[in-house]
């Protein structure tokens, strides 16, 4: 899906960028804590802001999700890169795949984000555009390397990660999650004995993204009432804009 350019934003005065980036911190740690249901309210009192300043930056709780998760795809770029670098392919594959997994251990808002929650058509086309291209050098230089399976397909990582994400979830355990990560790593090498081949469930990356996009609307925080009306300003409604402080 090809990600419609956004416009280039004007340079801000030095005091604005610097509340710029109390906002994106302050969203980026709530959003870890407590998943994007937050409101920009919340996020304003959490950075010390008034929420006149916060609307001033950022429109709508969408357009912050947007910042943070720019912030994100940085972050896990540079883990692909770092991975592409590593002279071993499957470990440059096995360490970034389980580095992701640790970023998203403890932050439901990288989860909700990077798996399709809210904008998750756009939101994965950048994913697309910045992270895929290096997955697919990765996962093609470890089939080469002989030691990542023939029938392991780029869209099967972030399944791994959706599972392994949700150890962390549904137990709240800090390390469990490693202990599965290492069971699905093991499961994807290839072996000398020629291991069974993988179910063919007729699932590809079109059909991913439409689930996370499914899934995304099943998921999406409830709404708030109060002054921004019915959707308040929770992820998907804008609500009205505050004046400030």
């Amino acid at each position: 899906m090809a990600e419609t350019p956004r416009p280039e934003r004007p340079p801000l005065r030095r005091d604005a960028e610097l509340n710029r980036r109390r906002i994106i911190a302050a969203a980026h740690e709530l959003f870890r804590e407590r998943g994007l249901g937050v409101t920009l309210d919340d996020v304003a009192r959490h950075a010390g802001v008034g929420v006149g300043t916060a609307y001033r930056r950022f429109a709508n709780i969408e357009e912050l999700i947007d910042a943070v998760f720019d912030d994100m795809i940085d972050t896990v770029e540079k883990l692909a890169q770092e991975a592409l670098a590593d002279p071993d392919p499957w470990h440059g594959l096995a360490d970034s795949l389980e580095k992701v997994c640790e970023l998203q251990a403890f932050d439901r808002g990288l989860r909700q984000v990077m798996l399709g929650t809210g904008r998750g058509p756009q939101r994965q086309g950048r994913v697309q555009q910045r992270v895929k291209p290096a997955v697919d050098i990765l996962i093609a230089r470890a089939k080469e390397q002989g030691t990542l399976r023939e029938d392991v397909q780029p869209w099967d990582l972030p399944m791994i990660q959706l599972m392994v994400a949700s150890v962390t979830e549904q137990t709240g355990h800090p390390e469990l999650w490693r202990r599965y990560l290492h069971l699905i790593l093991d499961g994807l090498r290839k072996r000398p004995d020629s291991s069974a081949p993988l179910v063919d469930v007729g699932f590809d990356e079109a059909v991913l993204a439409a689930s996370l996009d499914s899934s995304a609307a099943r998921q999406a925080p409830a709404t708030e009432g109060g002054p921004g009306g019915p959707a308040g300003r929770t992820l998907g409604g804008a609500g009205r804009r505050d004046s400030g402080r």
